[in-house]
């Protein structure tokens, strides 16, 4: 039974690690360390818990779940600001051929200037396609909480890209 159990954790954690990995580099912003150690945090508290979690309609939501709420501890520690440097590693994107790697870049620079519940509530909204109502659930939130949380994030974002986003988009 053990080992049954050990199995399909790690065929989920196998699964699961990529998808919480690039949600993870959009929570922080582009700090890939940061990120592997969210990724790292997560699986592991899943794997304490994975009798329940396994349970659940959806395990991979938890995960979401976990994954947010540890980057959200980590932010509200002192010593989330200290980072040993603030330019990204040098390597390509495995993207197929597609994308641009400064439009990345530029993205990743503008959630990185927005506070960290902000970024949340974006990552969750428009990159994990979420509902208010789930990312309010993930944060501890009211609905309303992240609607006007939301809001002000993409204003925020229009400022610091520029109005016309377009310039932005592929051709």
């Amino acid at each position: 039974m053990r080992q049954a159990r050990a199995d399909d954790y790690a065929e989920f954690a196998v699964a699961r690690a990529g998808h919480l990995y690039r949600s993870a580099c959009l929570l922080t912003a582009g700090d890939t360390h940061l990120a592997e150690d969210l990724v790292q945090e997560t699986l592991g508290r899943i794997y304490v818990r994975w009798g329940r979690v396994s349970r659940v309609d959806n395990p991979a939501g938890y995960a979401q779940t976990v994954l947010t709420r540890a980057f959200l501890a980590h932010q509200r520690r002192r010593s989330s600001t200290e980072r040993a440097t603030d330019t990204f590693p040098d390597r390509p994107a495995d993207d197929g051929g597609h994308g641009d790697p400064s439009l990345r870049l530029t993205l990743l620079q503008a959630l990185a200037r927005l506070p960290a519940k902000d970024r949340a509530v974006v990552v969750l909204r428009y990159w994990e396609d979420r509902s208010v109502q789930e990312t309010a659930d993930v944060l501890n939130a009211s609905s309303a909480a992240v609607r006007t949380r939301c809001t002000r994030a993409l204003g925020r974002l229009r400022e610091l890209l520029g109005e016309d986003l377009g310039e932005y988009a592929a051709p």
